[in-house]
């Protein structure tokens, strides 16, 4: 057993069906005497009715949030917040609301709780991803990190199968990254394989009967595992070429983490080879190539220019991965960046 250090980040889970009912028991229990609830504007409906549980608490909806945590977003939100008399934020949502949250707490100290609908696993990380004039850039504070997380998977039963396919994969991303993170060790290891299992085991049920509760469960509780991961250690390529097709693109989140998975995995796989080799028992010996077929089997989205990035982008995406790198196990060599993003552009097969 090599020497390592791991610091567990402070976090407060609820977890289980109706267990978002709870949202006002948890803002006493932290403090809080009114609350604003974040969302997008496709969750506003939802965001009003946990709004009207918060009854005496309730501080109102802001329904602005969009993807990427634009600054500008985040200043009309922190304008809501004071105008309001909020002490706390109920972020309602995915990863795009829970961004919002982060970033207005992170800038008033406000008590922050996560509702979290999807399986984006931001909700349990200090991480905090921001873009301003088309660039995105990533904060890491202990003032980020959600002070409590509500998991109801009753809440997740009408998320489409599309959505929820590629947050999963989303998931199963931050968890790949963490097996061969510079920081990683036993414990981040053990989450890491448990969520990726989970979600393996669920997402196929889901594309299948998208109602099946337990499938939901075990895709929360997969996606909750591999967000402790993001949160414990530090990212690789696989991050930094998604916040680059991200935040200077305009590509979707989770799509876009769906897609680069097999093609970040390969880049890595011959230096990273021994610590894949758990996850590779579970796709085949082939890690990237398995979790492209499985990506495949599940209805996933397999190109970038399904996502409406233009191959000419493509040049300029490889310079801009090069830029500020993040550490990686493989030498980040352009050319190579350049050929993995064209094969994930196309849609082609790792291998």
């Amino acid at each position: 057993m090599q020497a390592f250090t791991y610091s567990a980040n402070p976090a407060h889970i609820v977890f289980g069906a109706g267990s978002s009912k709870s949202v006002a028991d948890e803002v006493r229990r932290l403090g809080g005497n009114r609350a604003l609830v974040l969302c997008t504007p496709s969750q506003e409906e939802n965001a009003r009715l946990i709004n009207a549980q918060l009854g005496e608490l309730a501080g109102g909806v802001f329904s602005g949030a969009v993807m990427h945590t634009p600054l500008e977003i985040t200043r009309q939100a922190i304008d809501v917040y004071e105008r309001t008399g909020a002490d706390c934020l109920v972020a309602f949502g995915g990863g795009s609301t829970i961004g919002l949250g982060k970033a207005v707490a992170h800038r008033t100290n406000a008590v922050q709780i996560a509702v979290a609908t999807t399986y984006a696993g931001s909700e349990v990380t200090p991480i905090l991803g921001e873009t301003e004039n088309g660039v995105k850039t990533t904060v890491r504070d202990a003032s980020i990190l959600p002070d409590a997380v509500i998991y109801d998977p009753e809440l997740t039963v009408d998320l489409p199968v599309s959505t929820s396919v590629t947050s999963g994969l989303n998931a199963m991303a931050h968890a790949i990254g963490g097996l061969y993170a510079r920081d990683r060790n036993p414990i981040t290891t053990l989450m890491a394989l448990e969520g990726v299992q989970s979600l393996k085991e669920a997402l196929p049920v889901i594309a299948d009967r998208p109602n099946n509760v337990d499938a939901r469960s075990n895709a929360l509780y997969g996606a909750w595992l591999c967000g402790n991961v993001l949160g414990s250690v530090g990212m690789a390529l696989h991050h930094k070429l998604c916040h680059t097709l991200g935040g200077s693109f305009g590509l979707p989140h989770a799509e876009t983490h769906a897609i680069l998975l097999p093609h970040t995995t390969a880049y890595n796989a011959r230096l990273a080879a021994d610590v894949l080799a758990p996850a590779a028992k579970l796709f085949g010996d082939d890690l990237a190539g398995g979790l492209y077929d499985f990506a495949e089997s599940i209805g996933a989205p397999l190109a970038l220019k399904e996502l409406g990035l233009a191959e000419a982008n493509l040049d300029r995406a490889a310079d801009l991965a090069m830029k500020n790198a993040y550490w990686n196990p493989r030498t980040l060599e352009r050319g190579a960046i350049r050929g993995l993003l064209q094969c994930a552009w196309s849609g082609d097969r790792p291998g």
